[in-house]
């Protein structure tokens, strides 16, 4: 899986992810001497890709990094969400390859990744990318949720929209009318709107959903066999729905 971000720091780099799931501070955060972590998660940042959404705390951090790199203890390359000026400070000084611009939560602890900042780029290895629609279904007001069955191969047992896989060929808003026949008997017009793709991780997989919304006042859902015996929910809602999805708009 290919990302396109930002560069901040040149250079090239690759190993191991150790994700950091709270803005991070190289002062305090890391012992300089040995790059053990001093927060959550634990464990050590030599030579690992570290993520992160953004630093935060001292100036001093910039140094930390620095005191890292003469140790041999510096992470082989630094991915934020945001870079601030402490972590860019320490990684240009540092010559720590540093791409910002990017989708944290696209990353686990474990996963193996180049990262080119000379391009901005970061693959991650072994991960797919699957296209796919996710529907909002108006219905006098409400919205319909649909649970997935517990054997379902992805996401079992949970809520969801009307959602699935583009098909070879098919465009998105094809797509999205073909899922919501096939899972609710319901045959819809043109999308009250839609937003651009989100990005979302699941195991090994990247699902690219492109998000619609659709009207379908009076109608009666009739469900098929990728729907839970158990039904489906028609949930209020205390929003405009079709004004907030009007777009096109960043999610």
């Amino acid at each position: 899986m290919m990302i396109q971000g930002r560069t901040i720091s040149p250079g090239k780099a690759e190993g191991e992810v150790l994700v950091i799931n709270d803005a991070f501070s190289f002062l305090g955060g890391v012992d300089a001497s040995t790059g053990e972590l001093k927060v959550s998660p634990g464990g050590n940042i030599a030579g690992k890709v570290l993520v992160f959404p953004g630093g935060k705390g001292s100036t001093v951090g910039s140094f930390v990094m620095y005191d890292l790199k003469v140790h041999g203890k510096a992470p082989a390359a630094v991915i934020n969400a945001s870079a601030e000026t402490i972590v860019t400070t320490g990684a240009v000084i540092s010559s720590i390859p540093m791409v910002d611009h990017v989708d944290v939560a696209l990353f686990k602890t474990g996963d193996i990744v180049k990262v080119d900042a000379d391009q901005g780029i970061v693959d991650i290895e072994g991960v797919t990318v699957t296209d796919s629609v996710s529907s909002v279904i108006l219905i006098d007001g409400r919205i319909l949720m649909l649970r997935r069955p517990e054997g379902a191969s992805s996401y079992p047992g949970r809520w969801s929209l009307c959602a699935g896989k583009i098909e070879e060929g098919e465009d998105p808003e094809s797509a999205a009318a073909r899922e919501i026949m096939e899972e609710t008997g319901i045959e819809v017009g043109k999308p009250l709107g839609s937003i651009e793709p989100i990005l979302v991780r699941e195991k090994n997989r990247i699902w690219r959903v492109r998000p619609f919304i659709f009207r379908a006042d009076g109608m009666v859902p009739s469900l098929n066999k990728e729907t839970s015996p158990t039904g489906y929910a028609i949930r209020r809602t205390s929003c405009h729905a079709a004004n907030w999805w009007r777009g096109p708009r960043r999610p």
